[in-house]
Parts: structure tokens; sequence; C-alpha cells
């Protein structure tokens, strides 16, 4: 009988070809980069995107609740794209992203999903509690020459933050804008913050958020809400690319000037929690510190974004309002005993013309931010919905809240104080549903970095009552 060796043929390089063949037709192989983030974006109603930040060459595979692995999509490649001049800092550089962001939508009955020895939770059918924080990154702004200590983690305490609160094991997380806050470099001499990556590409993403959030990240799906700092001519592309809940598409990633009358605006959209409350997501952005015109540009855009609102509202009994800037508050002061009445001209503008009395449509019954760096919690007696600021969750104090104001008085126009609590030190805050009834009442409380409560505030029926713990 004869054999290959008999005839003189090799069977290794035979073997070889046989194996190539047989492997043809396998999908690209990956690199063996660990990815940089794994997290999941919570869209409109029960929509949600498994991302991930990777510096591999193409979207890794993944699996949902032990099923055959897929590959991911690709939601933005590795670009750099070209530099805006419009920045308003006085040194500017490429927005470097070396890295791809590829996504995967949630399919509905999947418990978890596994990818590159990562396991992330489904979002939950039932809300029972959210963290929330706002305002988190370093601050590095020339402009106003203010240089935060990125090194002392008392003086930036995110990461800390970030870690209590993933302890606390949420359903969801919410981010109520300004991620993202290291525009200059730090000047030399300066401990503080040497070696601090700036700018606006992923090393500074990378170090102001996907670092130090790391934990909190794999806890829970997050709600994400644009900020200033979020807007197309600062850390807009980096925005777009990660956090975005609407699809990519290059008209409204940032990258062209030319897109921004759109691609600063993001349509309204509702979140479900309970059966009878719903979050409803504002994009901010944008708006002035001074009223708009009535025929300016934005005043027209955020005027047809509220009628938005107004339409979602009646999806649920009570809708809580999710934007970075406040319209009922106090801004910060030198000293504790002052009161400054704060809130955003641009958006009281707009609100006011559709809603005069109570600013937002009557379906609201919390309104939710950040921006201002302090806590706040306010009930009226009036017909306004309650009034959260949670603006201290790393980014630079800028002054304290008032610590006592007198109820009866009149915060911003038409709006009287029934009940007040504030803190000016760094913190993050839960909400927690209270009861398993028809009715959603929910418990606010307010953390220091380690996770110690020491505000609780009873929320009901569009009203609040605080107390320190």
């Amino acid at each position: 009988m004869l054999t290959l060796q008999k005839l003189g043929i090799s069977l290794a390089p035979l073997l070889a070809t046989l194996l190539i063949s047989s492997c043809s037709h396998s999908p690209t192989p990956i690199s063996t980069h660990s990815p940089e983030a794994v997290f999941t974006v919570q869209g409109e109603g029960q929509r949600a995107m498994l991302r991930v930040v990777t510096r591999a060459n193409v979207c890794p595979d993944m699996a949902w609740e032990g099923k055959a692995p897929q590959r991911m999509d690709q939601r933005a490649a590795a670009a750099t794209p070209s530099e805006r001049q419009d920045s308003g800092q006085l040194d500017i550089k490429p927005a470097v992203f070396d890295v791809l962001t590829c996504e995967a939508a949630w399919p509905q009955g999947a418990s978890y999903a596994e990818l590159a020895g990562h396991r992330l939770s489904a979002p939950q059918s039932e809300i029972r509690r959210i963290v929330i924080v706002a305002d988190t990154g370093c601050r590095l702004k020339a402009s106003e020459n203010a240089f935060q200590d990125c090194n002392d983690a008392a003086k930036w305490p995110f990461a800390q933050i970030a870690k209590s609160a993933a302890a606390l094991k949420p359903d969801l997380v919410i981010h109520i804008g300004d991620m993202h806050y290291r525009e200059s470099p730090c000047p030399a001499g300066n401990a503080g913050c040497t070696n601090a990556e700036w700018g606006y590409g992923f090393d500074a993403w990378q170090a102001d958020f996907f670092k130090p959030a790391r934990p909190l990240l794999a806890a829970a799906p997050w709600v994400f809400v644009r900020g200033n700092h979020e807007s197309c001519f600062r850390a807009g592309q980096g925005w777009v690319r990660f956090f975005d809940a609407q699809a990519w598409s290059e008209a409204r990633s940032c990258n062209d000037p030319k897109n921004d009358a759109d691609a600063d605006y993001t349509d309204p959209y509702a979140v479900p929690i309970a059966n009878d409350t719903q979050l409803v997501v504002f994009d901010s952005s944008k708006t002035s510190g001074k009223p708009f015109s009535q025929t300016a540009p934005a005043y027209a855009k955020y005027l047809t974004q509220l009628k938005k609102v107004e339409a979602l509202t009646p999806l649920k009994t009570n809708s809580f309002f999710l934007s970075h800037h406040p319209l009922l508050a106090f801004a910060p002061t030198a000293r504790a005993d002052q009161t400054k009445s704060g809130g955003n001209a641009g958006l009281a503008s707009v609100f006011s013309a559709l809603y005069p009395q109570r600013l937002f449509p009557t379906g609201v019954s919390v309104a939710m931010h950040g921006h201002v760096h302090l806590f706040q919690a306010i009930s009226f007696q009036s017909d306004h919905p309650v009034s959260l600021v949670m603006g201290n969750s790393g980014s630079a104090n800028e002054g304290f809240a008032p610590n006592d104001v007198p109820v009866g008085s009149v915060a911003i126009k038409n709006a009287v104080i029934a009940d007040y609590a504030s803190r000016s030190d760094y913190g993050f805050a839960t909400l927690d549903r209270v009861g398993s009834g028809a009715k959603s009442d929910w418990l606010l409380t307010e953390y220091t970095t380690t996770g110690v409560a020491v505000i609780q505030c009873k929320l009901s029926d569009g009203k609040s009552a605080c107390v320190k713990v």
C-alpha cells in the first residue's frame, strides 16, 4: 500500500495548506488589547447599548448570556479630526482618538453580557436605586487661570466617589453633564497637576472620566446628560463618540463647525424607571447665561425641544426632568450666609414663554441638574417642581451654597420656598424608590465622597422634605 511518505510527499506543507483553507472564512482576528472601557448607555424607552472603547484593530466579540459570541458593530473609527480653532483656550492640540468605539444593542431576555473577562448585567426592568453624579472632571482651564490639583485625590475626588457609589449597588447611574474639564496644559511648576493629560482627545477623556469611573461604569447602565463642557466647540467630539444615545453620524460628530447648528442640540427622550415615573433627558449644552432673543436660532431650537418634552410627559404620571443647567437654584457665593438667585437665564427665557408660571410642563414633578458645583434640594409652596442641583462630584468648588433660605422667600420670579437643604462639599447622591405600590415615592440621599449619608429628602407629589442625617 502506497503512503504519502513512500511517495516522498511531506505531510507538513499539506497539513498547513488544509489548516489555512479551513480557517479562510474566519473573521479578521483582533489584537490582544484589553478594552479601555466597557459600559452600557441607557437610551430612549427600553433601548440600551453595550459600548466598548478599545485600541484593538477591529471591534471585539461578545456574548449575550452564554450564547455564541458575535462581533460588535463599529460606532466610530479611530481618527484625528482637524483641529477646531474655536475652543476659546490659549493652547490647542489635535484631538487624537486612537481608539475604536464599538456597540451592540441589548436584546430582550438577556440578563448579562460577557466580553474579554468583563460581565455586565442587563438593564433592570424595575429601578429601585439610582446613583447621581455631575460635574466630575478635573478643571484645567488657562482662560480662567483655574488649575485644580488633579494629582490629589482629596482635591479631585471623583475616583473615590465612583468607588463609594459602586459599593451601593445601583440599578442605574445618571451623569448630569460636564464630564470633561481638562482643556489646558498644567503650568510649569504646578505640582498639583504635573503631567496631567489635557485637550479633547482620548488621553484626556481616559484620565478625566474612564479611568476614575471604572468601578461605577461596571456597576449599572448609565443615562448620560450633556453639559456645556460637551458642546461641540469643547469636548463634543468625544461626547458623540462615547456617550451620545443617538446613532453615530458624521454630521453630528462635532468635527465640522458648519454642522454645529444641529450637532449642538439633541431631541429629548424619556426613560421609564417605574410604572408611574420616567426620566426626561434634555440637552441644554449650548444655552446662554443671558436671555435669548426670540429671533435667535437657539431660542427656536430650545422652544421646539421643550414642546417635545411636553409631548413626552403624558407617558407617565411623574416626569423627572434632567438638564445640566438649572432654572430654579441659588448661585454660589463667597459666604454661606449670603443668598444669590441663580438659574440659567437662556433656558428661563424660553421656558417662561411656554410656561410663564411654573417654567415646566405640568407633568414635571422633579427637575434635576448639575452645573452649579454644590448640592441643593429646593421645594416650593408655589406650583413649581422640586429643584435638585447635584454638581459637586469632583470638579473644583466655586463657593458656598446658602446655609439657610427662609420659608416663604422667593427664589426666582414667583417660586416661593417651602423647604431647602444644601451642602457645599464634594459628594454624590442616590434616589431610592420607597414602597412597592402603584405610586412611586423616592428618597434622595446626599453622601460624602466616602459614602457617608449626610442629608435625606423624601420626594412625593412634586414636593420634598429634607433632614440632616
